[in-house]
């Protein structure tokens, strides 16, 4: 299954639009957003590029659109489909009809079939936009990616054992024994945090530590518990069990509930032991259910990703639950997070609670040269190539921006900035250019993650460097699990050089061979910065790359001072540089 369309799919859909089904131009400029029409045309006039003909605008809108062009109920998208059937002939529409009727109207001319057929709701990939494409003589890849809803209904994998996996790096297997040695205490004893810096393979370390700790007591029906903050982090876990499961000789097969987003346990399945991995908000707004409570007063150990979250209260809610369910006899908890405890990165107030919930017992790598690795541990995982190594390039746009005060009073709660700046620096013509001439110095081939400033500007940005003739794609949180798998392969495989983002590419994702990671938006969020970073400095002993660029654009916000995060990571650079 494929996102991008070949070359000649791309021309032979430029060419049955403008020649056999005659769309006007006005209809493409409302297709393709006459605003964003006009901030392409800009940029493409700067960089000298050919002007945006007819001609031109839709070879970019098919790139850009891909297998969703006729996807959608918006009045351009119906207005497409029924241009495209105004031009069929009337036999070919009546044999289509006959096959979709409006059952709530006798209509029996060909002239007024077409209206009906073109609102009909658009599934992608099922039997309509099929028959639609393929009546119109479209490349059947327009028909678009169908969602798989046997996944949305899959709330529970039986894992069989068999698989081989990498073995542990020696200080990876230095955390697990320390680990298994901690469950072996009592049970007030049993709370600890892991500390290993971003792609440092923490949730390899805590999966592996804890199903062989657990195996014994998932046979009494015993449960684990991992909780995770987003759908990516949860698949990931479960990727993680999948693979260690199979890689031991355990003679039972194991079983994995996933209770997040839109799984929910299955009403036919009898809860038997196994692990859950969870979200923490589904945990939360489903305290009192009473599978969940089950779960708990039977939970064997419980691990919680990014423990540097734990301090909110859905989690002082979560584990009060569990007290109470168990008689104030807690089970094993362990906290996994990059940034346990640098007041750079979180307040006293939560490094305290962070203290409290994990008993500070931190468990953290320890290496031979102490003296060497003392002040700065990435450059252990650097030297060893568990970690790549970082060029960080800052582009000082020299635009000067002022914040409202409704903006500054977000920043302040919030510890982020306000959607309404973003969106300020999204439309900016000026820096978007700035964005766009540095991704073209970027060498073909180099797989390279951009975080935009909202979810427009990324498909904005996306479609400027398709039309510049670089393979580039955008995902967003409504891009559908299908469609984001398929577009993520493509990038990983090199299919796409592009991958623009807006709030989703943060934690969970996997693409060990990312060179470069652009950051166009401001981030105030160390946690958030450090998530970002990460998706690209894995090294080559874990599959990634030797080498590394972090693109950061710089903006002089003046009325909130230095707020810049990449400042606090110097640690992580082995090259600075600045661009004006």
């Amino acid at each position: 299954m494929r996102y991008t369309l070949s070359e000649k799919e791309i021309n032979i859909t430029v060419d049955l639009l403008l020649n056999k089904y005659e769309i006007s131009t006005q209809l493409l400029n409302d297709l393709y957003g006459r605003r964003h029409k006009s901030d392409t045309e800009a940029i493409l006039s700067e960089l000298q590029h050919s002007e945006l003909d007819k001609k031109n605008l839709c070879r970019l809108l098919v790139i850009s659109e891909g297998v969703n062009l006729f996807a959608g109920s918006s009045e351009s998208k119906r207005k497409l489909r029924k241009k495209i059937l105004d031009k069929m002939p009337d036999t070919l529409v009546e044999q289509l009809y006959h096959k979709y009727p409006d059952t709530s109207k006798n209509i029996t001319s060909a002239s007024y079939m077409r209206k009906p057929l073109a609102d009909k709701k658009w599934y992608a990939g099922k039997r309509w936009a099929n028959d639609f494409i393929e009546a119109a003589g479209f490349p059947k890849i327009l028909a678009g990616i169908a969602t798989d809803r046997t996944e949305i209904k899959r709330s529970v994998e039986i894992i069989e054992p068999r698989k081989r996996v990498p073995k542990l790096e020696d200080y990876q297997v230095d955390i697990k024994e320390k680990l298994l040695s901690m469950l072996k205490r009592q049970e007030d004893k049993t709370r600890c945090m892991i500390s290993l810096p971003t792609g440092g393979g923490k949730t390899r370390v805590a999966v592996e530590a804890f199903l062989e700790w657990m195996q014994y007591r998932f046979d009494e029906n015993k449960f684990m518990i991992w909780i995770a903050q987003s759908e990516e982090l949860c698949e990931q876990c479960i990727s993680c069990i999948e693979e260690l499961w199979k890689d031991r000789e355990f003679v039972l097969p194991l079983k994995v509930y996933r209770y997040f987003s839109k799984y929910d346990f299955p009403d036919d399945d009898e809860l038997s032991g196994g692990v859950i991995v969870a979200g923490i908000n589904k945990l939360y707004y489903n305290i009192n259910d009473e599978k969940v409570a089950y779960i708990l007063k039977n939970t064997g150990a419980m691990i919680i990703d990014e423990a540097h979250r734990a301090i909110t209260h859905m989690y002082d809610e979560l584990l009060r639950k569990a007290k109470e369910l168990t008689g104030g006899s807690l089970f094993p908890i362990c906290g996994l997070t990059a940034t346990p405890g640098r007041n750079t990165l979180i307040g006293d107030s939560e490094v305290n609670k962070l203290v409290d919930m994990f008993q500070m017992n931190l468990i953290t790598p320890v290496f031979s040269e102490v003296k060497k690795y003392k002040d700065n541990p990435i450059d252990y995982f650097k030297e060893r190539q568990f970690l790549a190594r970082v060029n960080h390039i800052v582009i000082n746009s020299g635009i000067e921006y002022r914040l409202t005060e409704e903006e500054v009073k977000e920043l302040e709660e919030k510890n982020e900035y306000a959607p309404s700046f973003l969106k300020t620096l999204a439309k900016d013509t000026r820096r978007n250019l700035l964005i766009v001439k540095r991704l073209l110095k970027i060498k073909r081939g180099q797989p390279t993650l951009v975080y935009a400033c909202t979810v427009e500007h990324a498909i904005f940005l996306s479609s400027i460097m398709n039309a510049l003739g670089r393979k580039s794609a955008s995902i967003n949180s409504d891009t559908n699990k299908t469609e984001r798998r398929i577009i993520i392969n493509e990038f990983k495989n090199g299919k796409i050089d592009f991958l623009f983002n807006y709030g989703v590419l943060t934690t969970g994702f996997d693409a060990p061979k990312t060179r470069n990671i652009v950051i166009c938006r401001p981030i105030n969020s160390n946690i958030l910065y450090e998530q970002i970073i990460g998706r690209g400095i894995r090294g080559i002993k874990f599959g990634g790359t030797e080498e590394c660029d972090v693109i950061d654009f710089s903006d002089n916000i003046h009325n909130f001072g230095v707020q810049k995060a990449f400042m606090r990571f110097k640690e992580y650079w082995d090259r600075e540089r600045e661009e004006s």
